[in-house]
């Protein structure tokens, strides 16, 4: 195993562990809607939005054992958008992770609910974190202007707007910026927080987040012509079936893919310029996400 994959195992199990232990305080199983979070919640996922809070903390010289409720955080926010987002009334997915949706498995209201709870939840932990006042303040305020109306929100009300006929680069940008790449900041920009930094760190870290964001997406529209719902856990040629205008259909897999690889090396160049060996794993970590097969 090399030393990129023993880091990523590391910070992932640290973010397993704190989703483990907070859940029984934030989300007790004597609920139904709790536990239908928790279903969701605890059914897999690569936490890749944990992992990155914790990176981004170390390589900043923050404490990732108090920056861990943070990277729970984010993930319980993260999945409150995947509960909703299945929903009938958003894209209507029957799977997710390889077995029923939320909804499939509870029914819609409780489904709605357990987003709810998830995402209050994501703001009680955090503000409960043991970190400073000043940063956990912080890390608040990133995590709700990413989530809201500016950010996440805007990116799906964008997203629903394509839906309706073709769509140009510029508006699968806006909507993927949104959707994706401003929850994806959030998580470098709380571990940022945690560490106590700001200024120019705080930019270079947006700056890789965002293209990081739109990597993310391209590769997962790839997926959507390319693979099958078994490998991706989820519902496959979705996109194409509705009409829907992403980046392979645009363009095609392959030009979307080579599009894909060159906001890679921007965004990995421009933070091993800043941060030189420091940098190795988030070039890494964006690297494996740009080769990800599911």
């Amino acid at each position: 195993m090399t030393e990129q994959a023993i880091k990523e195992n590391a910070y992932r199990e640290l973010t397993e562990q704190a989703l483990n232990t907070l859940c029984g305080e934030y989300l007790p199983e004597s609920s139904e809607v709790c536990r239908a979070a928790r279903y969701s919640l605890l059914g897999g996922g690569k936490r890749v939005r944990g992992i990155l809070v914790l990176a981004a903390c170390e390589l900043l010289g923050g404490s990732v054992q108090q920056a861990a409720p943070l990277a729970a955080g984010i993930e319980m926010l993260h999945c409150y958008s995947l509960i909703h987002d299945d929903l009938p009334c958003m894209d209507n997915d029957d799977f997710r992770r390889g077995r029923p949706s939320c909804h499939k498995a509870f029914g819609e209201a409780t489904a709605l609910l357990a987003g709810d709870a998830l995402l209050t939840a994501a703001f009680e932990l955090i503000s409960d974190a043991p970190l400073p006042a000043g940063a956990r303040a912080d890390a608040v305020k990133c995590l709700a202007f990413a989530a809201g109306g500016r950010g996440m929100v805007l990116g799906q009300e964008l997203d629903l707007r394509i839906e309706r006929g073709p769509a140009s680069e510029e508006e699968l940008r806006a909507v993927h910026r949104g959707k994706t790449g401003a929850l994806i900041n959030a998580a470098v920009q709380m571990g940022a927080a945690a560490a106590g930094a700001g200024g120019e760190d705080r930019a270079a870290l947006e700056a890789y987040a965002f293209d990081l964001g739109l990597v993310f997406q391209i590769v997962d529209d790839v997926l959507d012509v390319t693979s099958t719902r078994q490998a991706l856990g989820k519902p496959a040629g979705s996109d194409a079936a509705n009409g829907k205008t992403t980046f392979a259909t645009l363009y095609g897999p392959q030009k979307a893919m080579e599009l894909a690889g060159q906001v890679t090396a921007r965004a990995c160049g421009a933070l091993e310029e800043r941060y030189g060996a420091r940098a190795g794993f988030l070039c890494a970590l964006a690297q494996s996400l740009l080769r990800r097969d599911h």
